[in-house]
């Protein structure tokens, strides 16, 4: 199994550290060429707006909304901004996924925190219920709303959400990558199978 991560911007080397812990072979991708014989493709946190333009710069867009058709994508913060239909303002997005996103929904950097999440679709990785899932959150967005098709996998104790899934595309808020806790990256290899 290979999966590609989108090398533009952001914390990709942390998403290929996770996915070698788990004996998956990490690609980074910067050209669209380099989308070719992959499992699926992880868009990491970083600056959505910068990845957006470096994408088109680069002629990725359409490269990775055609690798979407038939392939998992999951978006980590900047890459759930990415991954979405809207923003609330105007930038490239890829539009793959049926969500509308709340920039920077918690502020500033000196806003960013740390919290445990139940998130019961984690308990199909392993065996019995779930312990929490410690999330990290860095000037993350929120998931303001979901279309039909989209299932909600993960919300704050105030009901946002954080978390979402729709078929083969995987957007969560937060940065699993920034933890020890591989079952976010076990529960995305499972989805490219």
């Amino acid at each position: 199994m290979r999966i590609g991560v989108l090398a533009l911007q952001g914390d990709f080397h942390e998403h290929i550290q996770s996915l070698r812990r788990l004996g998956v072979q990490g690609a980074e991708v910067r050209l669209p060429g380099d989308l070719d014989g992959l499992d699926g493709l992880i868009i990491p946190g970083g600056e959505s707006t910068t990845i957006g333009k470096l994408a088109v710069t680069y002629g990725l867009l359409d490269a990775i909304r055609q690798f979407g058709r038939n392939h998992a994508i999951w978006g980590t913060c900047a890459g759930a901004i990415f991954l979405a239909k809207e923003a609330h303002r105007p930038q490239p997005l890829l539009g793959l996924m049926d969500i509308v996103v709340e920039r920077n929904a918690f502020g500033r950097q000196t806003e960013s925190f740390e919290i445990d999440i139940d998130i019961p679709a984690l308990a199909r990785t392993g065996n019995g219920h779930a312990p929490p899932y410690h999330a990290v959150f860095i000037r993350a967005p929120l998931i303001e709303s979901v279309g039909d098709g989209v299932d909600v996998l993960a919300t704050l104790d105030t009901g946002r959400i954080v978390a979402a899934r729709q078929g083969r595309f995987l957007a969560t808020s937060f940065h699993p990558e920034l933890t020890a806790d591989d079952r976010f990256h076990r529960f995305f290899v499972d989805m490219t199978r």
